[in-house]
């Protein structure tokens, strides 16, 4: 048996509840419904039968995007309305369903009973997707039925629940209008940058000179190092294709470096070190340099030419010497004049990642606004 099988109820719900409202549990006021999976040799892409859905991979922000498998054997079903819960790693995500569907064993569905409203429901269990504890306080790596028909939900009468769903409605509108405005300046943001960017290498003073890449400079990759010879108390960053991978007690390369990751889905993104580090085999550092560069000016430019769209796409895209080789550099050939567009750069990059965090702060203080809301309105406080 199951640990939490052991615990008659998963109680999420507080004391002090407003007078008329009662505890009930799930099991009581809805038909729970567990996912069991075909054979894969009944699955098919071609339409027949129902849409088979075995997780929460196709879920969206709150209704179940569209399938990608059918199957011609029904083994259990969801109907459009029903909630359906992730039941396995994630557990506690929720959708609703928009059709009739056949639910693999990843999945639950939840389908409200006369006593409650769906919309009431499913704002209960969205409010409570990451706190499905049991009564030792162990979050459940799965859930089966029997733990989700246990799960306890604080009720109001059912038109005071669709008052408090009603108000859930304007109150989100209005939060979502507002995070939909902050995403939007928060990208402006950083098209501003981009747009600056973007107008200093594409409008060449006379004195730029144009060359390809490889005969600019040399990419020489790092050193091996998989992750489970790094050192997790290391003192030195380790570096491969998207980035800090790890920390490592010993470094193979110090100073200042231009470094470009070589696999990876960041592969291409160049960075300016001037520490100690550990460069591993999936980066390159640049050595070698025939033409005078200021590091700082030359991460901009490798950035500016978006390395990664040379990659070569395989199952992890990798970008190589001779990828790069003939892609075409344009720069002045004084360092003082790369020094000068290094400091305007600094600072408007300076500027756009202030601008940057005051929107990203509004977009998460509106999410927390979010959840303070749905919290009020279990405690009847709404």
């Amino acid at each position: 048996m199951n640990r939490a099988d052991k615990h008659s109820q998963i109680s999420t719900v507080k004391s002090n509840l407003p007078q008329g409202w009662e505890v009930k549990t799930l099991g009581e006021v809805c038909k729970i419904i567990a996912g069991q999976s075909p054979e894969s040799k009944y699955y098919n892409e071609t339409e027949s039968g129902l849409p088979f859905y075995q997780g929460k991979k196709e879920f969206s922000d709150k209704f179940i995007g569209a399938p990608v498998k059918w199957t011609t054997k029904i083994t259990k079903e969801a109907v459009e309305g029903d909630i359906l819960m992730s039941v396995r790693a994630p557990v506690g995500p929720v959708n609703f369903a928009i059709q009739k569907i056949c639910i693999g064993r990843g999945l639950a569905s939840i389908r409200a009973g006369e006593e409650i409203d769906k919309e009431f429901l499913y704002n209960f269990l969205l409010k409570h997707k990451n706190e499905i504890v049991g009564n030792t306080g162990a979050v459940f790596n799965s859930i089966n039925k029997t733990q989700i028909g246990n799960i306890e939900i604080p009720l109001p009468t059912f038109p005071e629940q669709q008052r408090i769903v009603a108000k859930l409605d304007q109150v989100y509108a209005a939060i979502d209008k507002a995070k939909a405005n902050a995403e939007k300046n928060l990208e402006n943001a950083k098209e501003l940058f981009e747009s600056y960017l973007n107008g200093i290498f594409e409008e060449k003073g006379d004195d730029w000179e144009e060359e390809a890449l490889g005969k600019c400079f040399r990419l020489k990759s790092g050193d091996g190092l998989v992750s489970r010879n790094m050192v997790l108390s290391g003192i030195y960053n380790v570096y491969g294709g998207n980035g800090i991978a790890g920390k490592h007690n010993m470094f193979n390369l110090y100073g200042n470096y231009v470094i470009i990751g070589r696999v990876g889905a960041l592969c291409g993104i160049a960075r300016n070190i001037d520490e100690k580090i550990w460069l591993t085999d999936n980066a390159f550092k640049i050595v070698d340099y025939k033409y005078d560069f200021d590091n700082h000016f030359l991460t901009y430019l490798l950035n500016y030419k978006y390395l990664r769209q040379f990659a070569r796409q395989a199952a992890q895209p990798v970008i190589s010497n001779s990828s790069l080789k003939e892609v075409k550099l344009c720069f002045p050939r004084s360092i003082n004049e790369q020094n000068n567009i290094v400091c305007k750069l600094n600072v408007l990059s300076e500027e756009a990642r202030k601008m940057e965090a005051i929107y990203q702060q509004k977009i998460d203080e509106l999410e927390e606004l979010k959840k303070s809301i749905l919290q009020k309105a279990f405690e009847g406080k709404l």
